[in-house]
């Protein structure tokens, strides 16, 4: 198995089951939730509901944004889960979302996240989402966080040992 994987999809396309069963064999796999808890929501502790269901009960769970840390030690495989959400929470985090001339600091987190990943002594498979392909959006947020999701996406894959692209359950290499 390559040491660093990106699997790519849009959403719902089964790009998390095909991370899943890229490390079904290893036992003792660190899952990586980047998502957040967003307490109170029903429809969210349903799908995290349904996350848990699907792993083996032998890995581990931590959930953060503070993916650097992780990346830099040696240790057990992780899987992160997902890059589209900690970008998300790593432009909440660095309130970017009311002062969208801020972005520079997340082009820093990006580079420093794709320096970590480069260098990882582990075996990691990280999930993202490939939100480019669609319209552009209406409005300046939107269009930063799609334009970002892309630099992300690029950046991690171009870092990576394999990248595969998931739509409709399928998976295949890209090349």
């Amino acid at each position: 198995m390559p040491d660093r994987t990106l699997i790519l999809g849009g959403a719902r396309s089964g790009k998390s089951v095909a991370a899943e069963r890229l490390l079904a064999d290893v036992p003792n796999v660190l899952y990586v939730a980047t998502g957040g808890d967003d307490s109170g929501s029903a429809e969210w502790a349903e799908r995290v509901a349904k996350h848990q269901a699907r792993r083996p009960s032998s890995w581990g769970l931590v959930e953060t944004i503070d993916l650097v840390p992780l990346l830099s030690e040696p240790g057990q495989p992780l899987l992160i889960d997902c890059l589209t959400l900690w970008l998300s929470r790593t432009m909440d985090a660095l309130e970017i979302w009311p002062d969208l001339t801020r972005a520079a600091l997340v082009e820093d987190r990006i580079a420093a996240l794709t320096a970590a990943w480069a260098a990882t002594p582990r075996i990691v498979v990280a999930v993202s989402n490939d939100i480019g392909s669609g319209v552009v959006p209406a409005d300046p947020g939107t269009r930063l966080f799609r334009d970002l999701m892309g630099r992300l996406n690029t950046s991690i894959s171009l870092a990576s040992d394999q990248a595969l692209y998931t739509i409709a359950g399928r998976t295949l290499p890209l090349t």
